[in-house]
């Protein structure tokens, strides 16, 4: 249903048609309230529809709250209120109780079973619709009006809208070709809010060296990464990545992203790639002693098919430095641990990361010190709520952050459809 141009007034507004509004808007509705969503874009989860590489991870099947708040580090805790009214298995019935089946994956990763990110953005704005909000797209807000402390009316593009309650659910900086352009941030700055400077989380890395772009095709399946600031350990992950243009990305090059960040701005990263991580050292040298000397009659070029895919091998052989001519029985000793350094340890030089045109979510964000985070509203604006990526919690990937706006945004709508009716 779309807002008709004579009806102005409602009881609540909420600015930002993402996972966390559309969720707002729909439970705000179903509990009797007048609501009104507005969405700059023509339509509503642009930024859904690429999450999960088109495939949307839902949630986390980590159904624990409190172990669940424990991966979003020192302001975990904050979320647990909202967790407790909407976690995990609700997030997991209110799909699948509207006809989308889930299915969990390695790592405790929910995906629909099938259709992925456009099945999700396609059911919400059926949630939207069903639930009896308004729904006002293509409608930019310009600013937010003031008065006595108050937000009064929202002044848009498609005119002025007045509401008792406003939440704003805008988004972070990530991935702006969505429409997620920080709006909420500077309205939340004019309205006394603290910010914690927003930056660029879960996001690719890039490298120094200039080969990866060779290997894009090949995905690094259940290896060990190790970052190092000036020599010191700064973090590990085991699990997916793989090569891009300019660097490194996937799963756990994401989850290490945030450590990367904040040490590139006074140290020397690098990253060590382990692609053996369940042989040791000795035993895989052993392996390679083996392999060479079955092949002792071989050409090393085509030496290494056991241990590596195809696509793989000319850039070790390169790496290597070894004659790819050179017979397997004379490779040198020296010329073996030179190998076994980058099956084991190949060192990655880091010389920054892709930003917030590549990275999935936006850390920082209001601050939670001015947020009621037992009901979403603000303590500075007795009249606004916040929810979803624009508040100052993240997680990592795995459906941990949009787990915070099915959360935050269900709680956000219920309480102030709450204070509407009070």
């Amino acid at each position: 249903m779309t807002a008709s141009h004579t009806d102005r007034h409602h009881d609540l507004i909420v600015v930002g048609g993402g996972p966390a509004g559309m969720f707002a808007a729909g439970f705000a509705a179903r509990n009797g309230t007048k609501v009104l969503l507005l969405e700059k874009n023509r339509r509503c989860g642009v930024k859904i529809l690429i999450t999960g590489k088109g495939r949307c991870n839902v949630t986390n099947g980590e159904a624990d709250p409190l172990r669940f708040v424990k991966h979003y580090g020192r302001n975990g805790k904050s979320l647990l209120t909202a967790l407790y009214a909407f976690g995990v298995s609700d997030t997991v019935d209110f799909f699948e109780q509207r006809g989308l089946a889930l299915q969990t994956e390695r790592g405790g990763r929910i995906f629909p079973a099938s259709g992925g990110a456009s099945e999700v953005q396609k059911l919400l704005q059926h949630f939207v619709k069903d639930a009896g909000a308004e729904l006002l797209t293509d409608c930019q807000v310009l600013q937010l009006v003031i008065e006595n402390d108050k937000i009064s009316a929202v002044e848009t593009s498609r005119g002025t809208f007045t509401a008792e309650r406003f939440i704003l659910a805008t988004g972070g900086l990530s991935y702006p070709e969505t429409g997620c352009t920080g709006d909420g941030y500077l309205w939340a700055e004019q309205s006394g809010h603290q910010l914690v400077t927003p930056e660029a989380a879960l996001m690719p890395i890039k490298l120094a060296e200039d080969w990866t772009n060779e290997l894009l095709n090949f995905n690094l399946k259940n290896v060990r990464i190790r970052a190092f600031a000036d020599g010191r350990q700064i973090g590990e992950r085991f699990g997916e990545a793989f090569f891009t243009r300019a660097g490194i990305g996937g799963p756990i090059i994401l989850d290490l992203s945030r450590e990367i960040r904040d040490a590139l701005h006074s140290n020397k990263v690098t990253l060590h790639l382990d692609l053996k991580p369940a042989v040791s050292e000795d035993l895989f040298d052993k392996r390679l002693q083996r392999e060479l000397a079955e092949q002792s009659n071989k050409n090393f070029r085509n030496a290494l098919g056991g241990l590596l895919p195809r696509d793989m091998i000319p850039r070790f052989i390169s790496l290597s430095e070894i004659d790819p001519d050179k017979k397997c029985h004379s490779v040198t000793r020296e010329e073996r641990k030179t190998l076994l350094g980058l099956f084991k340890d190949l060192t990655l030089t880091v010389t920054g990361h892709e930003g917030m045109k590549k990275a999935i979510i936006t850390s920082g964000g209001v601050s939670l010190k001015d947020v009621n985070m037992r009901t979403m509203r603000s303590k500075k604006v007795e009249n606004l709520y916040f929810a979803g990526e624009m508040i100052d919690l993240d997680g990592p990937t795995g459906g941990f952050n949009l787990q915070v706006c099915w959360s935050t945004g269900y709680l956000a709508g219920i309480s102030a459809a709450q204070d509407c009716s009070a």
